[in-house]
């Protein structure tokens, strides 16, 4: 099991996301996603938050909103406890290159049409309609969601 930490970075209904396009081995691979990555020891979520937002973009958050946690549960990963933040208030300069993926801000609504974890979808809704804090998990069989389940209620999910 590991914990990670994922930041949606707002500005001018944008987020900052890592088209992740640069590692060979990649559970992310060609995926769009936030910005984040594992704690290392020791690390609050917060600690960790700070360091990989700096790490992967060279900005600084100055405040932040703790969203949820999310429980990845995968066949082929294993299993990941994500925590969720968001932060509008940030200073310094976008990096131009990172070693995790190209960096570029996406309007809100035009991510849902790129390439992104279908579970993402899920969490992405609950932000943009600031739903409080939640406890989300979902379970994997290789890259098809097979179970969501939102503040320990089961969710449909789409047939494909």
């Amino acid at each position: 099991m590991r914990n990670t930490t994922l930041c949606h970075i707002e500005r001018d209904g944008k987020y900052l996301m890592m088209h992740r396009v640069k590692k060979t081995v990649d559970e992310n691979k060609d995926k769009w996603i936030g910005i984040g990555g594992k704690f290392e020891e020791g690390e609050s979520p917060e600690d960790c938050l700070l360091r990989e937002v700096r790490e992967e973009t060279g900005l600084t958050l100055r405040s932040w909103q703790y969203r949820g946690i999310v429980t990845f549960v995968s066949d082929e990963w294993g299993t990941e406890y994500m925590h969720l933040f968001v932060s509008e208030d940030f200073f310094g300069e976008v990096r131009s290159d990172c070693d995790e993926g190209q960096l570029e801000w996406i309007d809100k609504q035009e991510l849902l049409t790129k390439p992104i974890w279908e579970g993402d979808r899920i969490f992405l809704r609950l932000l943009y309609e600031n739903a409080p804090f939640f406890s989300l998990k979902l379970r994997y069989v290789g890259d098809t969601l097979a179970e969501a389940v939102l503040d320990g209620k089961q969710l449909p999910l789409k047939k494909p």
